[in-house]
């Protein structure tokens, strides 16, 4: 509403100087006209002329400077570098920030070694405080923060506005939330969370860059933008620029642009090399290397025999994916539904990640529970050691080797490091699951590839002792790698979450080695295969869950789309107006509606379509009509009639046949002088009421007139279908374009309108039809509810108005 008022004033606004620019050149040539013939003008003076001349000639001269500067710092690779600078300096700030954090964490418990009910308290404590003022410091800056932030700028990039997701309060609240929940230790990520950073900070810098350079303002270019912002978001957040770009693809678009590729790359390497400079700079690194290097041999890697395990790798990880976001959206499910104990949180918000926190918190104790799943390990610090090169149930039960390292954690002396690995995995599993749900930016990625490397280990350490001496192959000895299963492992989890491949490319550029490419290409398309048979993404469940309005993929196999036509779903009561209508009838739909674009047509009876009006024009519109603006330039124009007649000066005080002649001669004139003066003391009551009738009767007489259109913007060429139209197509230039609504004709005549609303319901039913009562269905449904109610809940909750 916010927004809708301001871009109303904003309408008013310009229709007003355009209409004061009119009529004032007007008056001005009348007044020079009148001047020249009076004699007033007088000519300038030589020394006046020269010094207005030297003035013209600097003018101009500043004038080309400073359209040659604004040329060039408008152009597109300097915004790049603006926005690989910024989000490097974020990236680098946010990781500092969260390590000083952890290892304080961790300086506390060693210090408190001994005293058992103090560490507890303070391993409980810690996270607690962090988790717990990244809650309230967004819900009370800006409640758009929470949460990971890639389902709503998909659902931004295709077309749908979405408020207050993309301010500097959002992008304020989601750093310093996000810093304090990554230095809380807790399983939640940063990839998602830094994505929807990312392109705040490229729309900011889009604002600022648009005094330099229109282009900027532009709805299209807009959305490269934030196309732009995905990939650095990603490429900046673990150093892989080349996976950045392809992961920001494949999750955030339907249909990518190729025109972007340039900038997404280049924007993406420079920020992940500032990034790492950074690094090397604060003596974190010795130079610019992967940032979970890996040291596999690279002469024989792997042998062809462990294909199939890598396989099921695969496929277990694509059932596990599925259970992972099922398990997910089932809590968010849970913590939506109507209850006391739900209204309870919601009026008590902290409660519910406090609970979560402490849970965590309390299992992961590491002289308690979490001794037994290597609990006292940072998130950094898990996937360094799965990734390490030893082989743990060799070197289990013996001394620990030189180089182990935080590896040790693995190593109880009591229990089995096949024990150890499992509890982990399933006590992170759904620790990762709850963990994400809590009111705080968090993201999935970095739990769920942890997840994977642990699981990829486990089946690693498994093979390590089903062959202990290694895989023999023409003569050739093979050695296990547990290391490498666990790469593979991390690879098709996080595939199966998100639905990307793109997570092999970016295992590649973290590990910094593509020595089990191909087994890691097989395992991430397996895993995807089975995933996307099961459930949705991660993200299009969220999508879901919220009932944002984004279309749903349709996938292979639907036939029933290509039987399905735009008749059968449009809305054949339409709401227009013609070049004849007024602007009360103007007025009167504009109060009983809330489309956003409003269809114009010839006549009501042709109802041939000649174009679309906004909403905005046709209120900036009725406000101008009877504005005190538009009054006094009617006032202006009567008097100078009236003057041309009557050859009189109107003095301060007007007599009252004056007042009577102006009220015979022409109304209008009354009127605007009553409503400028309609306070003064020296009107007469009796005038005064006979004079606001006189208003009222012209007001009403002017709203009965005919809109000028031509006063207005009008778009010739709103998108249009035709009535057999398939769904499928049109469900393609639904999402290619990003659309709200199109309009259905018939040679020319306006028979009805298709909304995103009627596209989305329609899919989805599709979709259920086709699949039937299986996984998908359990989706749409949300497990209790009915299909009907669920989709006539999201069209009630969606924030787009169907035309």
């Amino acid at each position: 509403e916010h927004h809708g008022a301001s871009g109303r004033r904003e309408a008013t606004r310009l229709l007003t100087e355009r209409q004061i620019k009119k009529h004032g050149r007007h008056d001005h040539r009348k007044t020079q006209v009148r001047a020249a013939e009076e004699g007033s003008e007088v000519m300038l003076s030589h020394s006046l002329f020269c010094d207005w001349l030297c003035c013209l000639v600097w003018t101009d001269c500043i004038a080309r400077v400073q359209r040659f500067l604004v040329t060039r710092l408008g152009e597109d690779w300097i915004f790049l570098v603006l926005l690989g600078i910024t989000m490097a300096l974020v990236s680098w700030t946010m990781d500092y920030a969260s390590a000083k954090s952890l290892q304080a964490y961790k300086w506390i418990h060693g210090e408190l070694r001994g005293n058992i009910p103090l560490q507890y308290l303070a391993w409980v404590a810690y996270p607690l405080i962090f988790v717990l003022f990244a809650s309230l410091f967004c819900h009370l800056v800006s409640p758009q923060a929470i949460g990971s932030g890639i389902p709503e700028l998909k659902t931004i990039l295709r077309g749908v506005v979405l408020k207050e997701y993309l301010t500097l309060k959002a992008f304020i609240a989601k750093v310093i939330g996000l810093t304090a929940a990554l230095g809380s230790g807790m399983p939640v990520g940063k990839e998602g969370p830094f994505v929807h950073i990312a392109s705040i900070c490229a729309a900011v810098l889009s604002r600022f860059m648009s005094f330099f350079s229109g282009v900027y303002q532009n709805p299209y270019c807009y959305t490269d933008i934030l196309t732009v912002g995905c990939a650095v978001g990603v490429g900046c957040c673990f150093g892989t620029p080349l996976g950045g770009v392809l992961f920001s693809i494949e999750v955030t678009s339907t249909y990518f642009a190729v025109r972007n590729y340039w900038r997404g790359y280049f924007a993406a390497t420079f920020s992940a090399f500032i990034f790492r400079v950074l690094s090397v700079f604060n003596k974190d690194a010795v130079t610019i290397t992967a940032l979970f290097r890996t040291n596999f041999r690279m002469d024989f890697p792997f042998d062809l025999q462990e294909l199939p395990a890598f396989a099921i790798i695969g496929i277990s990880c694509g059932f596990l994916g599925a259970f992972f976001v099922y398990l997910n959206r089932q809590v968010v499910l849970f913590m939506r539904r109507p209850n006391a104990m739900t209204r309870f949180l919601i009026k008590h918000r902290l409660i519910f990640p406090a609970v979560v926190t402490l849970v965590i918190a309390s299992l992961t104790f590491p002289p308690g529970f979490g001794q037994f799943m290597a609990g006292e390990l940072m998130p950094r610090e898990c996937i360094n050691s799965l990734f390490d090169n030893f082989t743990w149930t060799k070197i289990w039960g013996s001394p620990p080797p030189v180089g182990l390292g935080r590896s040790a954690a693995w190593l109880h002396p009591d229990v089995s490091v096949f024990v150890v690995l499992l509890l982990f995995f399933v006590m992170k599993f759904w620790m990762s699951a709850v963990a994400t749900t809590m009111p705080i930016p968090s993201g999935a990625f970095m739990p769920v590839f942890i997840l994977g490397a642990a699981f990829g280990r486990l089946v690693g350490e498994i093979m390590a002792t089903l062959f202990p001496d290694g895989i023999v192959f023409d003569d050739i000895l093979y050695r296990i790698i547990p290391g490498g299963y666990a790469v593979i492992g991390a690879a098709a989890l996080t595939g199966a979450v998100t639905h990307t491949v793109s997570t092999a490319v970016i295992c590649f550029e973290l590990t910094g080695q593509i020595s089990h490419i191909l087994p890691m290409m097989v395992a991430v398309i397996l895993a995807n295969m089975v995933a996307q048979g099961l459930q949705p993404s991660l993200y299009d469940s969220i999508i879901q869950v919220k009932k944002l309005p984004y279309l749903p993929e349709l996938g292979f196999g639907h036939m029933r789309l290509y039987n399905t036509f735009v008749e059968n779903i449009m809305v054949r009561k339409v709401k227009f107006i013609s070049s004849q209508s007024t602007y009360r009838e103007v007025k009167h739909l504009l109060d009983s509606s809330s489309l956003k674009t409003i269809p114009l047509v010839d006549s009501k009876d042709s109802m041939i379509l000649l174009g679309s009006i906004d909403r905005l024009e046709l209120l900036a519109l009725c406000d101008w009509w009877l504005s005190p603006e538009r009054r006094l330039l009617m006032l202006v124009r009567t008097l100078e009639q009236l003057e041309k007649k009557l050859k009189t000066i109107i003095e301060t005080k007007v007599s009252l046949s004056l007042n009577t002649t102006l009220a015979n001669k022409n109304p209008n004139c009354c009127c605007c002088l009553v409503y400028l003066f309609h306070d003064s003391l020296w009107f007469p009551s009796l005038w005064r009421w006979a004079l606001l009738l006189q208003i009222r009767a012209w007001e009403e007489a002017e709203m009965d007139k005919p809109v000028e259109i031509d006063e207005i913007r009008v778009d010739p060429s709103p998108f249009q279908l035709v009535e057999r139209t398939s769904l499928h197509k049109t469900h393609t230039l639904f999402s290619l374009l990003g659309l709200s609504h199109a309009y259905v004709t018939s040679i020319g005549k306006l028979v009805g309108v298709v909304a995103l609303k009627e596209v989305r319901n329609q899919s989805l039913t599709n979709v259920t039809l086709v699949t039937g009562e299986g996984a998908w269905s359990l989706y749409v449904s949300g497990g209790s509810e009915s299909k009907r109610s669920r989709l006539e809940a999201a069209d009630r909750s969606s924030s787009l108005e169907p035309p």
